[in-house]
């Protein structure tokens, strides 16, 4: 074993071991601002499900302010994803495993049987492995299925720290202000077709892109 493969066993053990007493911690510390929430508050008030879109490189903060709200997730069948899996069942997620390259069929299906059954849905339409800040279909292709609003959210954080990851991946300093901002509730017609499919979530791509740089703005 080398050296990097020691260094992914030691990670993955603390991962394992320490994340979901650490992670919880940490987040309780940060100051929130939460911007064009109404829309995702009236659908929460009245029961009704949607799904969620978010960059690889911020999903902690929104898996935590999601938590508990009777959300699944789509997580890769990595053992990087089991770590996260078991977060996101301690904080009352159903999970799917699954990714673009291994099981992602089956685990979209799951995912729209989810929302048929009326949970929400959270999926980092650029995982498990990138490119990063490219969208992949499961989100969108979840939304015009079960005939549920999208919502893009970018997240913002003033202080971090940044992992050597294909993502860049960002873990926010203690007591540091996080910038969360919802776009308006997307909705994509069951009557498109594959093109019009492809280029509505490229226009996606490119909104969450956006609100993703003006959110990093402090």
């Amino acid at each position: 074993m080398n050296l990097k493969e020691i260094k992914r066993s030691v990670l993955r053990f603390l991962g394992n071991h320490l994340i979901n007493f650490l992670v919880p911690v940490l987040c309780k510390t940060l100051r929130f601002e939460v911007i064009n929430f109404d829309a995702v508050s009236e659908l929460d008030s009245k029961g009704q499900n949607y799904v969620t879109a978010f960059w690889h490189s911020s999903m902690l903060i929104p898996w935590y302010l999601q938590r508990e709200r009777k959300f699944a997730a789509l997580v890769s069948q990595s053992k990087d994803g089991e770590i996260l899996t078991r977060l996101l069942q301690k904080w009352d997620y159903k999970v799917a495993r699954g990714s673009s390259n291994i099981g992602g069929k089956e685990a979209l299906e799951i995912l729209i049987s989810y929302a048929e059954t009326g949970y929400k849905i959270a999926v980092t339409p650029d995982g498990p492995k990138g490119p990063p800040y490219k969208m992949k279909a499961g989100a969108a292709i979840t939304a015009k299925k079960v005939g549920i609003p999208l919502f893009l959210c970018a997240v913002g954080i003033k202080n971090y720290w940044e992992l050597n990851s294909w993502d860049s991946f960002q873990i926010p300093k203690f007591f540091t202000t996080v910038k969360v901002v919802y776009s308006s509730p997307k909705f994509i017609s069951r009557e498109l077709n594959y093109e019009e499919t492809s280029a509505k979530i490229l226009e996606l791509e490119s909104e969450l892109n956006l609100m993703q740089k003006e959110a990093s703005k402090f």
